[in-house]
């Protein structure tokens, strides 16, 4: 398998860490818009980065990127770029007659007249209406494989075939107890991506019901989470899981909810009051033309390097309620990182070494044959239990909780 691999951040950076030390692959492109990014991502791994090479691509360019997936000989495409270039990369994936992986998937656009009550263009939704031609070009897009969504979705097909006969509700909880030595509010993922996910309205599904929103921030719960993490105040957050989970696993409601806390949640409400949650450009006095939330972006610092001041760990899993042989039945399916280990093992932070473990256990069960499709599908499409094996064997294992 040789595989390109778009963007060197924090989770690109990651990804090669991790790859770097399985065989399954022959080579490795590491490409980013910073040519400069993308071979420093190369130089970290050493003489274990015989398998990499870099090069300069603009995501956003999908002739760029179709050349280059040609050139390199590629058979697969990873997306380890925030959501805006998921369909370009996706796309380009197709032209090329490659595999293509992505951690988050084609954005969202609320419901004009009715955001907090009716879905407008759903998560997905662009990358779902080309499903056919992915079918009938041979060729696998396998969508959302990072942490959340990915290994959640995982979780919620284990549930399913091991664990339940029936299931009444799937919850995705995440929470965590990371604080950053000398940051008031450092986010510890991409701030872009966070303030797509909570500030748009967040998706649930009923089976009686279908796809449906809600005000952001809704239905506040305190979940306690395991590890010592302790109990986190949860809130509804616009999630891929909600999106895929009920296309392949049978369950009467699912929901996503995310442990931010008071003062995230009130940043994030006064960004998006004084408008700079917005994605498109103003004109300064000057007569630039910026996007709001670039610069907020690039106001905060880059999450890559916020591990070594990063302290305690960050918890992804699926809640599961409903039966089995007729009795009543609750568990919780988790991953805990401890940010000290990730750090010390891996040289990343314990969030983006999480989110970036996943698809390399995924591209490499592509690799050896154990997964196998042809569309646009999810984790949750898959048999899980050679996923949840190779992430024991990747040194990561998972657990289980009865509440």
């Amino acid at each position: 398998m040789r595989v390109l691999l778009v963007g060197a951040g924090g989770v690109g950076t990651a990804i090669s860490k991790i790859a770097a030390r399985r065989s399954f692959f022959d080579h490795m492109v590491i490409a980013d818009y910073d040519a400069s990014r993308a071979e420093a991502a190369v130089t970290a791994l050493g003489e274990s980065g015989s398998r990499f090479s870099a090069a300069r691509v603009d995501a956003s360019d999908q002739e760029a990127v179709v050349d280059l997936l040609r050139q390199k000989h590629c058979d697969v495409l990873v997306n380890a770029t925030d959501p805006r270039f998921v369909m370009p990369l996706f796309e380009a994936a197709l032209s090329a007659g490659t595999h293509y992986l992505d951690m988050a998937m084609s954005l969202s656009f609320p419901h004009p007249e009715r955001p907090y009550e009716e879905c407008g263009i759903k998560l997905g939704d662009a990358q779902f209406a080309r499903a056919a031609r992915w079918k009938a070009a041979g060729k696998l897009a396998l969508v959302g494989v990072g942490v959340e969504p990915g290994l959640s979705d995982v979780f919620a097909r284990y549930a399913a075939d091991e664990l339940f006969d029936e299931i009444e509700e799937i919850g995705v909880r995440d929470g965590a107890n990371l604080t950053v030595d000398g940051y008031d509010f450092a986010p510890s993922f991409s701030i872009w991506t966070t303030i797509e996910e909570c500030l748009n309205p967040p998706v649930i599904w009923e089976k009686d019901r279908g796809w449906f929103t809600t005000a952001p921030f809704s239905e506040p719960e305190v979940f306690d989470f395991p590890e010592g993490i302790g109990p986190v105040e949860c809130v509804n957050v616009e999630h891929e899981e909600v999106l895929l989970i009920p296309r392949w696993v049978d369950a009467e409601r699912v929901t996503f909810k995310y442990g931010l806390g008071d003062e995230f949640i009130d940043t994030l409400k006064t960004l998006h009051k004084l408008g700079l949650d917005r994605t498109e450009k103003v004109t300064l006095p000057s007569g630039a033309e910026v996007s709001p939330r670039d610069v907020v972006a690039a106001c905060l610092p880059d999450p890559a390097t916020l591990g070594e001041r990063m302290r305690g760990k960050t918890c992804a899993g699926t809640w599961v309620k409903g039966t089995r042989e007729g009795r009543a039945r609750e568990v919780y399916l988790y991953h805990v990182v401890d940010n000290q280990w990730s750090m010390a093992e891996y040289g990343s932070q314990a969030v983006v070494w999480q989110t970036a473990v996943n698809p390399v256990i995924a591209l490499e069960l592509l690799a050896n044959g154990t997964w196998v499709g042809t569309g646009i599908l999810g984790a949750e499409a898959f048999a899980p239990q050679p996923f949840l094996d190779l992430l024991t064997a990747y040194g990561a294992p998972w657990g289980m909780r009865d509440q």
